[in-house]
């Protein structure tokens, strides 16, 4: 434990490591303010187990044991991981940025519009695009045949490369080609928000990761209750800072928040509190297996984008996933070989709808009302609730499966539910009207002094496609101006030339 940390008032501190916390804590380093980076779990081994098929999927080692609620009070663990560099060290690098319409409400489908356009996050884009190497593959053998006889029997499916973020010499790595979308790279050939963003900073004398450091509260400060002034770590210690932002995700920062308001008292003041935790979104998600014949012999898989043109919210991607990884789908009952054999012989796909937003789709911390934790928290979420985006997703679904089956492919799938949570967001929902959103277009929580949000909370809408380029450009374009802000306040980087890496 370094006592020196209690004594120190940084510029800025950063509650998460994945895609927002990481981009945003290299902007605030690089611009030369006094950063520090906590993080809930600590940092992956290099020991090759984080490609190991029985210890990532059969033994779920790396996934947290955290206990949830769901909406009827049954129990259950979302898929959750808690490591340096978050999420992104585990997810498949499809990156790929949303269209311009899909920065526009939506009322037809429950969506909401961001209080951004696509032109603010553009140049944020092009620079996390740049900095985490994205760039096509070409479609492999077997997936260009199949998709070749699925377009001859329907020219509604469009087939498109699939932005990645793999360095190219993974195709010579066939343990890490095969084992990059859910698995943690040990070759650094997977460019996640660690080696992106984090590596490059973490000798800068202003900059600090303090791993294994869970953050239990928001502290305010003590004049002012409507200005955060730092945290409190779970093992009691306080850390202060001029401003604090929210990266633990959007099932465990709203918690924080949510947390700080009823300590404070604070719900009636604050114009977004009723919205905290609310608008919960995590794509309608379908993962499908194609069977044919012929052995599949594709190294990546994952290189194209499929759209149907009747379906404009949706989008299918193959999964990244060998034989061996296919016969994981497989039902628990069937014969381990048989299974093997028939993942032999099989194509993954990941079928995705945006869903819209519904205020009683939510995250919520169980309290007695004064911010003192007293139960399990509670993911509320109910497709049904979501009409549009249901009819869709069936719709996407059957199409599929009726195409491969032309296509001499016979379809099996399973819906992914509620503890699914890799693309969840929405719950500190932005919008330029703070009565019915809790984050402003900068980043800021409206009513809230010193606290600001960059990680997938914010998001109005989930897209058709993963979030994951979307968080990281956020990040950078909130991480800009207040880099500026901070920069131009008396006492900037006051703390910069006393922080040392641990």
């Amino acid at each position: 434990m370094d006592p020196t940390l209690t004594k120190q008032t940084f510029d800025a501190i950063i509650v998460g490591s994945g895609a927002g916390g990481a981009a945003a804590a290299w902007a605030l380093a690089r611009a030369g303010l006094a950063v520090l980076l906590l993080e809930k779990g600590g940092e992956l081994p290099a020991d090759g187990s984080t490609l190991d098929l029985r210890t990532v999927i059969h033994d779920g080692r790396y996934l947290s044991r955290e206990t949830w609620r769901d909406g009827r009070g049954r129990p259950f663990a979302p898929e959750e991981h808690f490591n340096v560099g978050g999420k992104t060290r585990w997810y498949g690098a499809a990156l790929l940025r949303y269209g311009a319409h899909e920065f526009a409400a939506d009322p037809s489908h429950q969506c909401r519009g961001w209080p951004v356009t696509i032109d603010t996050l553009a140049p944020w884009y092009a620079q996390v695009e740049h900095r985490l190497g994205v760039r096509e593959f070409e479609c492999e053998p077997d997936l260009r045949r199949l998709l070749a006889r699925m377009m001859r029997s329907s020219d509604r499916w469009h087939a498109a490369p699939l932005p990645m973020g793999l360095d190219p010499r993974i195709l010579d790595d066939d343990l890490e080609a095969r084992h990059f979308d859910g698995f943690a790279s040990v070759a650094g050939l997977k460019n996640d928000a660690q080696r992106a963003f984090l590596d490059p900073i973490i000798d800068r004398p202003n900059f600090r990761l303090l791993d294994s450091a869970e953050v239990a509260e928001l502290v305010a400060d003590s004049v002012a209750p409507a200005r955060v002034a730092g945290v409190q770590l779970a093992d009691g210690r306080i850390l202060r800072a001029r401003t604090v932002l929210l990266a633990a995700g959007a099932l465990h920062s709203p918690r924080l928040l949510q947390r700080f308001i009823e300590r404070h008292a604070l719900a009636g003041s604050l114009p977004g509190a009723a919205s905290i935790g609310r608008n919960l979104k995590l794509h309608l998600l379908t993962a499908m297996v194609a069977v044919s014949p012929s052995r599949k012999r594709d190294l990546l898989r994952k290189t194209t984008l499929l759209l149907h043109d009747d379906l404009p919210r949706s989008s299918v991607q193959p999964l990244g996933f060998d034989g061996e990884l296919i016969a994981t789908l497989m039902p628990a009952a069937m014969p381990a070989r048989l299974a093997r054999r028939i993942g032999d012989r099989a194509y993954g796909f990941f079928l995705q709808t945006e869903d819209g937003s519904h205020p009683d789709n939510r995250v919520r911390e169980t309290t007695d009302g004064r911010g003192r934790r007293v139960g399990d928290p509670v993911l509320d979420y109910d497709d049904r609730r979501l009409p549009h985006a249901r009819a869709e997703h069936g719709a996407l679904v059957w199409r599929l499966t009726a195409a491969l089956a032309r296509a001499g492919a016979l379809a099996f799938s399973r819906r992914i539910g509620v503890a699914g949570t890799a693309h969840a967001c929405g719950t500190l929902i932005a919008g330029a009207d703070p009565a019915s959103s809790v984050v402003a277009g900068n980043g800021g929580v409206h009513g809230l002094d010193g606290l600001y949000v960059v990680d997938g909370s914010v998001l109005p809408r989930s897209s058709r496609v993963n979030p994951s380029l979307t968080i990281f450009a956020w990040s950078l374009h909130v991480a800009d101006q207040l880099a500026r802000t901070l920069r131009a306040e008396p006492g900037a980087c006051a703390a910069a030339h006393t922080v040392a890496r641990a």
